[in-house]
């Protein structure tokens, strides 16, 4: 039986509709300056992804070609991101809204850390962008380290685990189990605790039943997440407004590699819009 979690109130109608519009025309000006100030990449990835949630406001399940759109220049803007910050010369050749753009390389930028390698390569997931998931996990975990302080040790042990998966390297298992026990809210101590437990555990928790391919486990494992997530939303006034809870981004692109592994998913929610999960547009034009 099929469980839907209902998403929580968000302020949809004309307003977001044309919020959502401008975000999307403010986004074109942003990736065409891009060939000229190519180290406001991080700026336009950060915007990318407040586009594809405004867009999954007033379009939950992704229906729009426009929404599509918005997924694919949010994961070519992140996957972006992390090329121009691997060279410190020369240009990278990166599709971007439509075009091939020749971007300068940066070198390293403060931005371009775990947490921010974590939301491009959901994108990628979710977009079905095997090359590009893989040019990311081939980034090297040292680059993505930021200064003391700023993340729990339990992130790197998580990145290190989806680049162990998606390129078949050994030690899954054990880097699995360091990146579960390092998020103990007991172990993490950086990451607020709400934050920890609503967000940033659950794609682990989830992680964990899709790889053990857990027929049984997953769905609920899933429910959990998206509860979580919803709770973490609507914990305050100004959060329940906040359009970065529309989607659940992370047990998404989880959902998605189940769903392409024909792993059963019983649970839908306006958090997973349906066309994405169910890569409903792929091949819609050139990504």
């Amino acid at each position: 039986m099929t469980t839907e979690i209902t998403r929580h109130s968000l302020s949809a109608g004309l307003d977001a509709e044309q919020f959502a519009e401008q975000l999307a025309s403010d986004l074109t000006d942003e990736i065409n300056d891009l060939e000229d100030s190519s180290e406001l990449i991080d700026f336009a990835f950060s915007s990318g992804v407040m586009n594809l949630r405004a867009h999954c406001v007033n379009d939950p399940q992704a229906e729009a070609v426009e929404t599509w759109e918005a997924a694919v220049n949010a994961m070519q803007l992140g996957s972006a991101l992390f090329a121009v910050t691997a060279k410190s010369e020369g240009t990278v050749e990166c599709r971007i809204n439509g075009k091939v753009r020749a971007l300068r390389a940066t070198g390293p930028l403060s931005t371009a850390r775990a947490g921010t390698w974590l939301n491009a390569f959901w994108l990628a997931v979710i977009c079905r962008e095997p090359e590009r998931m893989t040019q990311l996990c081939e980034v090297p975990l040292e680059r993505l380290r930021a200064p003391e302080g700023q993340y729990d040790e339990y992130i790197y042990h998580w990145v290190d685990t989806l680049q162990t998966y998606w390129l078949r390297r050994p030690g899954l298992v054990e880097k699995l189990t360091a990146a579960v026990q390092m998020s103990d809210p007991a172990v993490a101590r950086i990451a607020p605790r709400d934050l920890l437990q609503g967000i940033l555990y659950p794609p682990i928790n989830l992680f964990y039943h899709f790889v053990r391919r857990d027929v049984e486990g997953f769905s609920p494992a899933l429910e959990e997440a998206l509860k979580l997530h919803r709770a973490y939303w609507t914990l305050t006034e100004e959060r329940q407004k906040d359009i970065d809870g529309a989607i659940a981004l992370g047990p998404l692109a989880i959902a998605c590699w189940a769903y392409d592994g024909h792993l059963p998913i019983e649970v839908e929610s306006d958090y997973l819009p349906q066309h994405l999960l169910q890569h409903d547009w792929l091949g819609e034009f050139p990504t």
